[in-house]
């Protein structure tokens, strides 16, 4: 086997490996608010999640195009088969971005602050790829990327505090041992519909980098639909992941923002997952389950009052969100330095 084929081998099984990475950060995305209501149990949680990520991981592609096709540009795609040289370069550049992806996630989970795999993954590729010297389609970024950031956390805070107002306003003289224990009921239904969106969102983002890998060894073309074998590999391995837990950070979504009711945690589940299933389906824009998910837990919050919500951990995870894409395209390219000193 070629070196560059040998590379490409080593860069899914890396990007399965980020993938699993996402699944376990990115479990509290789903469950904290069911878990800490006690809508659910922990492995009860985590299973039902494992399963509706498998199940969304499944039900589009489009999202996938978007990382593999429209973040960093190979240049002429027809020559890339007849350029053994720049398969190499390019399937370094890939696993640079992993590398940076990876590390990111695994600083951030350990200090327990929900920032975002989708945005380390980017930004993993956007520096890998500006060390590597191809091109970045800074156009797309913005519109796909950038935009999608400020505007999904946004509309989920808005969007939860309006909708929580109304569920106030609609159970304000029912019993509330009655609601709570409705809403719990109903937290099972909308947890799934989150878990749903993850998989939706999150695994396509690892289809689209082993895409982006067959692109760049020529054993893909641009028109070319994605394989069967890549969707069920990077379904299976976020499933797994999330199953494994993410407990450092669900203890931050699930009650170091605010004391969540079962009201209050349906509602943040049911606005993050529309926000998900939108830019899924419709923008095509791999947004992040995590800023969607945090911001309308702060938008069910501060329906309460502002003060409920503790603005100070919030603080700290929006600045580990502006931090996401620059230090991983920072890690990622210092890692195509050293991994090109090593390989190329």
């Amino acid at each position: 086997m070629e070196l560059q084929h040998t590379l490409a081998v080593l860069v899914v099984v890396l990007a399965l490996s980020f993938d699993f990475t996402n699944g376990f950060h990115d479990a509290a995305n789903a469950i904290a608010t069911s878990v800490s209501t006690r809508a659910l149990t922990p492995r009860i949680a985590l299973a039902m999640a494992a399963v509706m990520n498998f199940i969304g991981a499944l039900l589009s592609t489009k999202v996938a195009e978007t990382i593999a096709t429209k973040i960093v540009d190979l240049g002429d795609v027809s020559a890339i088969p007849d350029d053994p040289e720049r398969q190499k370069m390019i399937m370094v550049v890939i696993m640079a971005a992993l590398v940076g992806a990876i590390s990111w996630n695994l600083i951030t989970w350990w200090f327990g602050l929900p920032s975002s795999s989708t945005h380390s993954l980017i930004g993993g590729l956007v520096g890998a790829g500006l060390a590597g010297g191809l091109g970045v389609f800074f156009f797309e970024l913005r519109d796909r990327v950038v935009m999608p950031m400020i505007i999904s956390p946004t509309v989920g805070f808005l969007a939860a505090f309006v909708l929580m107002v109304v569920v106030i306003w609609l159970v304000r003289r029912r019993n509330p041992h009655k609601v709570y224990r409705r809403f719990r009921w109903a937290q099972t239904v909308s947890a799934a519909a989150m878990a749903l969106g993850h998989g939706l969102q999150d695994a396509q983002k690892t289809m689209g980098v082993i895409f982006l890998a067959m692109l760049g060894v020529g054993w893909a073309s641009p028109g070319h639909t994605i394989p069967l074998w890549v969707k069920l590999s990077a379904a299976a391995a976020i499933s797994l992941g999330t199953y494994s837990g993410g407990w450092r950070i669900m203890r931050t979504l699930g009650r170091r923002i605010i004391e969540l009711d079962p009201a209050r945690g349906f509602v943040a589940e049911t606005t993050a997952a529309t926000v998900l299933y939108l830019n899924a389906f419709w923008l095509h824009a791999p947004v992040s389950t995590t800023h969607t998910i945090t911001s309308s837990i702060m938008g069910v919050g501060a329906s309460k009052r502002l003060s409920a919500v503790r603005w100070g951990v919030a603080k700290n995870i929006l600045i580990a969100w502006l931090l996401t894409i620059p230090a991983a395209a920072a890690v990622g390219a210092v890692a195509y330095w050293v991994l090109h000193a090593l390989l190329l």
